[in-house]
């Protein structure tokens, strides 16, 4: 039996060696991983002493040969391609072990074009396809977090077809994953990302008991190892619905910074947010948005939830809690809750990676773009557009309204009064009609919107969004500006002594 091992991830490929041969395999090895074992006393045949051909152009060229493709690839039921083997010396290569460059880590590491070139892989790939091609008679390992349970499989003598079915498609996933990486980067390099072809790829993180509802299947899947590294468990089962909570609530709470925020969100959409001087000010101004809606939704807090925050919280029924950190005396008051489910996300505070790149899933393809994202000074950049200017205070009321707005549905209108969230309309399609059903929410749970902030993610086309905001006692608003009527807005707004913004940066989100 010969085993080719060849990788560029040498963890564990001492052990891993040391227990094929034990087995009873011999193992062809080249370059750096061959001076790997040869240095730990491991007996190993060099690839070009086996081929009877040396490596070349700086081991560009080491295994593209046909003693080892052939020995990889012949078909062990064909009798012509047994005879031919045989003919030409070449051996029964049926286990291949090959990881490949580190393409990844060195474009996260360096921007120098040759480096980046070097360490694209071409062999490995080659050899990896041949073996997983051949899964009928070949093993092939590409990740050394397989090692010990090949091993095992081995020594029971459980090389069987259904486990090189499942290493072969292991294998074909290490490669198209990598030419993914690749090329999106040859296009980010050369053609500002948006090439002729754009690849996802997602590393799956866990399956969910089914999708949006239960008769769909549902997964989740990962770019960069986010999930899997700092996302935990503590109590209940993820679903489908539960992580696009998640992810609307811990956007929103953690796009604040180190601010102690909390967002509660209910169906994708904040029904509660707010910043206090602590989580539990916060978490009850939050809830006092809109705690009809909040039953049964998520909680998102940007700190640790201590006891008094969690015995707070466990007056009424919240579905999923998630928080960077909770203390012991948090948790155990909030395990006996059955249907309550936490989760750990970042470390002091709650942490969502930024993608460069946000796509939209349509029928028959996606619709892909720069991600959108609030600049840090364009509030504090905004244009008085009214003889009003807003106090300090109002501009940082209209801030947390404006970066709210932006990760809203549209059309969308954020109130804010004193850091806290005080109505929200979303998801409209009229602005009217959005502001006029957030006044009505506001109303019927008694909250008092005189001396508020309004910010809208879009222009208003008429004055009707600001008649009826000064009506319900906005004192400031916010908004892109763009409007053919901008002048009527500007006017309405000074004839109601409200102050007027206008960021001239739109934020829609459909």
């Amino acid at each position: 039996m010969t085993a080719l091992l060849s990788v560029s991830d040498k963890t564990n490929i001492i052990s891993f060696a040391r227990e094929l041969i034990a087995i009873g395999y011999e193992i062809i090895s080249t370059g750096g991983t061959l001076k790997t074992l040869q240095e730990e006393g491991i007996e190993a045949i060099e690839v070009s002493s086996y081929t009877q051909s040396q490596e070349m152009f700086g081991g560009r060229v080491k295994t593209l040969h046909p003693r080892i493709a052939g020995g990889i690839l012949y078909r062990r039921q064909n009798s012509e391609d047994v005879k031919i083997a045989k003919e030409y010396g070449i051996r029964d290569i049926n286990l291949v072990c090959v990881n490949l460059y580190p393409f990844k880590q060195t474009i996260q590491r360096t921007d120098d074009f040759e480096e980046i070139i070097g360490n694209i892989d071409i062999g490995g790939p080659t050899l990896l396809r041949a073996a997983a091609k051949n899964f009928q008679s070949v093993l092939v390992v590409s990740n050394p977090s397989d090692y010990d349970f090949i091993i095992e499989a081995l020594k029971s003598h459980q090389n069987t077809l259904v486990l090189r079915q499942k290493m072969m498609i292991k294998a074909y996933e290490h490669t198209a994953s990598y030419d993914v990486m690749i090329a999106n980067y040859m296009n980010k390099t050369f053609k500002e990302g948006f090439g002729d072809m754009h690849f996802l790829a997602g590393k799956l993180v866990g399956k969910t008991r089914y999708g949006e509802n239960p008769h769909q299947k549902g997964a989740y899947y990962e770019w960069e190892d986010f999930y899997s590294k700092n996302f935990k468990t503590l109590k209940g089962e993820l679903s489908f619905n539960n992580l696009t909570d998640i992810n609307s609530a811990v956007k929103i709470a953690s796009n604040f910074g180190e601010s102690k925020a909390v967002c509660i969100v209910k169906h994708g959409n904040p029904c509660g947010f707010a910043i206090s001087d602590t989580l539990l000010d916060s978490y009850r101004q939050a809830l006092r948005c809109d705690s009809i809606s909040a039953y049964g939704g998520v909680v998102a807090v940007n700190g640790e939830v201590d006891l008094a925050l969690a015995q707070e919280m466990g007056k009424i029924f919240f579905e999923v809690l998630v928080a960077p950190s909770i203390t012991k005396e948090a948790l155990e008051f909030l395990m006996p809750k059955k249907k309550l489910k936490i989760f750990l996300c970042g470390e002091r505070y709650l942490k969502l990676p930024k993608d460069a790149k946000d796509f939209k899933h349509i029928e028959g393809g996606f619709l892909l773009q720069e991600s959108d994202e609030v600049l840090s000074d364009e509030v504090k950049n905004a244009q008085c557009m009214s003889i009003k200017k807003a106090t300090n205070t109002q501009m940082q009321d209209l801030e947390i309204a404006y970066k709210i707005a932006a990760l809203v549905k549209s059309n969308c209108v954020v109130y804010v009064k004193n850091r806290a969230m005080v109505a929200i309309g979303m998801g409209m399609t009229s602005r009217v009609d959005a502001a006029k059903a957030a006044i009505i929410k506001a109303k019927e749970m008694g909250i008092d919107l005189q001396g508020c902030v309004l910010a809208s993610e879009a222009f208003f086309p008429f004055k009707d969004s600001i008649q009826e905001a000064y009506k319900a006692g906005v004192s400031a608003v916010i908004e892109p500006g763009g409007s053919v009527r901008d002048e009527e807005v500007i006017a309405c707004a000074n004839e109601n002594n409200m102050a007027l913004y206008f960021s001239h940066k739109r934020h829609f989100l459909h």
